[in-house]
């Protein structure tokens, strides 16, 4: 009985951190938009403080928590290498074309997008193995396209009803997240999350300050700094730790399905502090396109459950 009530409260335990993860960054958004509107801060300039400031409290928290293995990665050419792509094309265009979207639209129209990633990294790997998508995939696929459109379209099909720049971005933010997912998996298996993560945002950071210092520099109150902390540390180094956390506690497939927290809570934050309305066609687009995470995190976890009881038999 009370290995049971254990196993019971440790699932609850990563369940909670699965969702508190998505729900820092679906507010990260948000605290952006109102940046980009209040402070006219730009997009490049708060990518650049993201990447520098959680890049390097996530090194300094692999270094505290694994010592010099925090290194590794950077000991041999084959993975400083695959790093050092990873940076330049995974990890800093996720974090610019997310932050463009937002500026371009909103929060909630750019997570959402985002969430395209899945039919993508689908098409991509059909493509890769010559093989048409299985069942569940190709509805996945059709899934997310009617969701877009609704999304974009507002059910009117002639017209969209968001910036065209917005859909780009937000396109290119699917596309880049796609990326983000496929590439590091190698490195992400042999040097863990904390390590690629935090050596990625930092290395892309500094690729990119050049390009952030011919903007503005960013005039923030104390208020400002406050929301651009609040996107660093929640909204970044704390979102990635519980995420990765709660993997050691439930299956990486329900982590995945409960990141529809983060558009979830874009939308609703979105609708409240801007008064964005969203309508029956953006929302049953909304939940099209979110449904396509669910079946293929449902698909995942069934092929893993008979792929156990095939190895039991």
């Amino acid at each position: 009985m009370k290995i049971v009530e254990v196993q019971h409260n440790t699932k609850l335990h990563g369940m909670a951190l699965a969702i508190m993860g998505p729900l820092l960054w679906g507010f990260s958004g948000i605290v952006a938009q109102y940046l980009f509107g209040n402070y006219q801060m730009s997009p490049q300039w708060l990518v650049c403080l993201r990447m520098l400031g959680a890049g390097a409290l996530l090194v300094l928290f692999g270094a505290l928590t694994t010592g010099h293995k925090v290194l590794d990665a950077w000991r041999k050419p084959a993975s400083m290498r695959g790093l050092i792509i990873f940076s330049l094309i995974g990890m800093l265009p996720a974090q610019l074309t997310y932050f463009m979207a937002i500026q371009h639209s909103n929060a909630a129209t750019a997570t959402i997008l985002q969430f395209l990633s899945p039919a993508l990294i689908i098409v991509f790997l059909a493509v890769h193995s010559h093989r048409l998508p299985s069942r569940i995939n190709t509805i996945s696929v059709i899934l997310a396209i009617l969701g877009t459109a609704l999304l974009v379209t507002g059910g009117n099909f002639s017209k969209l009803n968001i910036a065209p720049a917005g859909l780009i971005w937000g396109l290119l933010t699917a596309l880049s997240t796609a990326i983000y997912t496929l590439y590091p998996r190698k490195l992400l298996k042999e040097f863990g999350a904390v390590s690629i993560v935090g050596w990625s945002m930092l290395l892309g950071g500094l690729v990119f300050l050049p390009t952030a210092l011919r903007y503005p520099l960013p005039q923030l109150d104390v208020k400002g700094v406050a929301l651009v902390s609040f996107v660093v540390l929640f909204g970044t180094l704390f979102a990635y730790l519980f995420v990765l956390q709660s993997l050691r506690f439930i299956a990486p497939t329900i982590t995945s399905l409960l990141g529809a927290f983060e558009p979830l809570t874009s939308t609703l934050l979105t609708v409240l502090f801007f008064h964005i309305a969203f309508g029956l066609p953006e929302l049953a687009g909304t939940v099209l396109i979110l449904g396509t995470t669910i079946l293929q995190a449902a698909y995942a976890n069934t092929q893993t459950r008979n792929r156990s009881q095939n190895l039991r038999s």
